[in-house]
């Protein structure tokens, strides 16, 4: 005799169940790089250069080795002798370990020094002379093209200019007859400026190779461990069996740490030479100018129009500033990222776009920060642009959206670019949007105002994003498909230990996982313990970035879970004497399907596997799982903002809020709304505050957080939320799409175009982000636009 779990009761999906890693959080408990410590461990600092575009005529390091304490400096001269001086990015680039011939960018990796504490190797870096022949600069893609520009990476055969890549996608031909039929063509300049993940804990690594074994172990910062190891076999010449990596727990990433640093290979480096540990740690500083950023696009956009508000084509060509190497993590196939997910939400018959990125003398990265690649600046774009539309036809906002939206009954959906969307209901989440901001009263309200001198604003973003990449026909990494990983095993007494390759770096999978778990085979969560970022233990993986997490992942679990549940139907129909055909399931219960009173639980089930199997059967319970997904998940949001500007001081005020985000299926509603207020604060801080750039002479400026501002609990505004509108993803196992990203990647915009909504009658058409009062003062009192892109004057 059993019966059927409540699934709520067991911590399943739909429970919001506090998260279980915060219990060692809370405490000071957890287990990050930077508080291992190991036998003889050492510790490593790195010299970066001062000037942004240098030859380097001499490096005189002797000094450094003078000083007490100092086991070791190396050079990019040193390290070209072990043919380390260069190693291949992610993006098929090749990337200075440590600088030999020149520098190409400020903070670039010079030299390094290994000593007994990290303010003795500091010490020494400083004692290091580095003679420099400061070079011409480049700063802006404009710079990069232009007559005369100086060739950044001479390094590179067949390089005679500082293009990397030009690449389209769409129907050019088709967009242009389209263009040529429209009633009105709208267009819109700006930039997308360059942004900074900026995670808590900074990236660092500890490197201890074992001669006696020729095994080496390499504690990390990293998202992504086994892509790390594969990159340190290339990179390293060793064999990948005997490298393990290890990324304890993760003081945030935000696609920060997916990228292979200067500073790993060479505490590994140090690690072989030296046969010790040898640990870095990054500074604050170090992590701003020369760890992977995001964004840095700039783009020129056309929509054509019929004078009902009919998008008819769109045309959008982008310029992206990579920095001095090509080091994007992004799917190989796609240059410029997803940028070509731009419009999916909207039925538009054709659109084209063209991509163009170069090098500049400027850290590299392009690094997809709480992104799937490039996809927020494509909805920054789409966004800016669909306000701008709705303005030159004299449209309302929201009704130019609503005629332009997928309808429901559309699905599956091609889009212009070629994607298809799966599921949706877009109007119906615009609506809740509308009714949650009072969006009518607002409108009378916003009109009595201006009567007043008072400027309010209110600013619509809807998008929908492709998470999840990717199915293995178009998706890969250095040529590694984008599938993921769990590995399952459930013991004897009904206890279970999940295994995946992702790794989690906030998103709460030590919770969630369980929870999947608990939804299809009906063990309480609380029994079920998650495990991750041990590539001796864990299944090969992609890691986490992207929101590739509950998409590909999750879905791992779920589809790994069915697995054990396969096997434990076949182990309860031998329980019950039955044939397996006569075995139902019901949440944590097998019975037999004419005699429903009879039933063996799960945890009966796996007492069976180890003392009671089956002739023939393999003994145990666990399995794995390799998920390669079918398409991409499209979650959809609606974000509204309300703000109110002051003309006199720029100064602008967030009156309201609005998310609506249908995400699918929720694991852990509470998580959910975690995500979601995480990802609008970042967004409101990257339209409001956050600032880094550079001078003509290629200084960051923006390099400290007292001037590169990240929000805290008296700047960030509150946040409205709603769950009413859940489509289930059709293709994912258990309907989930996604939610990691979607705030950060659509709340820009909501922003940004309730500035522009509050100060429309100056004709001002765009202020690039972030939106700081001086910025806003100028646009409205000098009536103009107002450009972000570098070079900007240091002393402003």
């Amino acid at each position: 005799m059993s019966q059927a779990v409540d699934e709520i009761k067991i911590g399943g999906i739909g429970a919001s169940r506090k998260r279980v890693e915060d219990n060692r959080f809370i405490r000071g408990k957890g287990n990050y790089t930077d508080d291992i410590v190991l036998p003889g461990m050492l510790h490593m600092e790195i010299l970066r250069s001062p000037l942004a575009h240098a030859r380097i005529k001499s490096i005189d390091a002797s000094k450094a080795w003078d000083i007490p304490g100092v086991h070791l400096v190396l050079t990019g001269e040193m390290m070209a002798t072990r043919n380390l001086a260069w190693m291949p990015t992610l993006s098929y680039d090749t990337q200075a370990v440590l600088a030999t011939d020149k520098v190409r960018f400020q903070g670039q990796e010079v030299a390094c020094v290994i000593a007994d504490d990290p303010y003795i190797a500091k010490d020494a870096c400083e004692a290091i002379v580095v003679d420099y022949e400061p070079l011409p600069v480049i700063v802006n893609p404009a710079q990069a093209v232009a007559d005369g520009a100086p060739v950044i990476r001479d390094d590179k055969e067949n390089q005679p200019d500082n293009v990397i890549y030009d690449w389209e996608v769409g129907d050019g031909e088709g967009t242009e007859r389209a263009f040529a039929s429209a009633d009105l063509v709208s267009k819109l300049e700006l930039h997308y400026p360059r942004s900074h993940p900026s995670p808590i804990e900074c990236c660092g690594s500890i490197a201890d190779f074992n001669r006696a074994t020729s095994k080496l172990t390499v504690y990390m910062t990293t998202q992504a461990p086994h892509i790390i190891r594969a990159a340190v076999a290339m990179v390293a010449e060793l064999p990948e069996h005997m490298i393990r990596i290890i990324s304890p727990d993760i003081g945030g990433g935000f696609g920060n740490k997916v990228p292979v640093y200067p500073g790993y290979v060479c505490s590994i480096l140090a690690s072989i030479l030296l046969e010790r540990p040898v640990k870095w740690i990054e500074d604050k500083s170090g992590n701003l100018i020369s760890t992977g950023f995001a964004r840095d696009v700039y783009l020129k956009g056309e929509m054509a129009l019929r004078r009902d508000g009919k998008i008819l084509a769109v045309r959008m060509h982008t310029d992206a500033d990579h920095g001095a190497f090509f080091s994007d993590a992004q799917p190989s196939k796609f240059k410029i990222g997803l940028m070509h997910s731009a419009f999916a939400a909207y039925d538009i018959p054709v659109a084209h776009l063209t991509a163009r990125g170069t090098y500049s003398n400027k850290a590299p990265g392009g690094v997809a920060y709480r992104c799937s690649f490039r996809v927020t600046e494509a909805m920054f774009f789409q966004e800016r642009m669909m306000q701008a539309a709705a303005d030159d036809l004299g449209m309302d906002q929201a009704e130019f959206r609503r005629m332009n939206f997928v309808p429901d009954d559309a699905f599956p959906h091609r889009t212009a670019f070629g994607f298809l969307t799966d599921s949706g209901q877009y109007a119906k989440c615009l609506d809740v949007g509308l009714r949650a901001i009072d969006y009518q009263n607002f409108r009378q309200q916003q009109a009595q105002a201006r009567s007043r001198g008072r400027l309010l604003g209110l600013g619509i973003s809807t998008m929908t994003e492709p998470l999840g990449a990717g199915n293995s026909r178009e998706y890969d990494i250095l040529g590694i498909k984008m599938f993921d990983s769990a590995e399952l095993k459930v013991h004897l007494t009904g206890k279970a230990i999940v295994r995946t390759g992702a790794r989690t770096q906030g998103q709460g999978h030590e919770t969630t996982w369980a929870q999947i778990v608990a939804h299809e085979l009906g063990i309480p969560a609380e029994d079920v313990v998650v495990e991750e970022g041990d590539t001796d233990t864990a299944p090969f993986g992609m890691g986490t970035y992207a929101s590739r997490s509950t998409p590909v992942a999750g879905a791992a679990v779920a589809m790994v879970s069915r697995k054990i549940r396969a096997k434990a139907r076949k182990l309860a129909a031998h329980l019950l004497e039955v044939s397996e055909e006569d075995i139902e399931w019901e949440l944590g219960r097998f019975y037999i399907r004419s005699a429903p009173d009879r039933g063996v639980t799960i945890q009966e089930c796996a007492v069976a596997a180890y003392a009671n199997m089956p002739d023939g059967m393999e003994p145990g319970l666990d399995a794995t799982a390799y998920y390669d997904p079918p398409n991409l998940t499209w979650p959809f949001a609606v974000y509204i903002v309300t703000v109110e500007v002051d003309p006199q001081t720029g100064v602008w005020d967030v009156l309201n809020m609005v998310a609506v985000d249908d995400c699918g299926v929720r694991i852990n509603p509470m998580i959910v709304e975690g995500q979601i207020m995480g990802g609008l604060t970042e967004a409101y801080a990257m339209s409001n505050m956050q600032f880094i750039t550079f001078d003509a002479d290629g200084n960051c400026v923006g390099a400290n957080y007292m001037d590169y501002l990240l929000p805290t609990a008296w700047e960030t505004p509150g946040f409205e939320l709603h769950s009413e509108v859940v489509t289930p993803c059709p293709h994912h196992p258990i309907g989930a799409k996604g939610i990691g990203e979607c705030a950060a990647v659509g709340g820009p915009a909501a922003f940004v175009n309730a500035v522009m909504d509050a100060i429309s009658g100056t004709g001002v058409r765009n202020i690039d982000m972030p939106l700081l009062p001086d910025r806003v003062w100028e646009a409205v009192t000098y009536r103009r636009d107002i450009s972000g892109a570098p070079p900007v004057r240091s002393d402003d």
